[in-house]
């Protein structure tokens, strides 16, 4: 388990936010949840969201910036992590989670 930081800046310039998670894959759950409630949003009348993974990374693609920092208990500092990397990992997460 690693102390995860994500920084979200949806559109320039004034929207920036962070949130900090216990785990990496808490962090990107939290990605999934975030696009999740988007989806609710853009769509208030569906009883049922269904999405797969591609509208997912053009989310995550068309934000202005996402970013993570990944603690490191061998230095003790935080190493910084892009979208491709996000969407790399969530699309690990993803296979593991429909594998079970």
């Amino acid at each position: 388990m690693a102390h995860t930081i994500l920084f979200i800046q949806p559109t320039v310039p004034e929207t920036r936010t962070f949130s900090d998670y216990e785990s990496v894959n808490e962090c990107l759950e939290g990605v999934c949840r975030i696009f999740e409630e988007n989806l609710k949003v853009r769509n208030p009348h569906s009883q049922t969201i269904t999405y797969d993974i591609s509208q997912l990374f053009e989310f995550i693609d068309n934000m202005t910036d996402m970013s993570v920092l990944v603690y490191q208990r061998s230095t003790n500092t935080y190493a910084p992590y892009n979208k491709e990397w996000i969407k790399e990992k969530i699309y690990i997460l993803l296979k593991k989670a429909a594998g079970q």
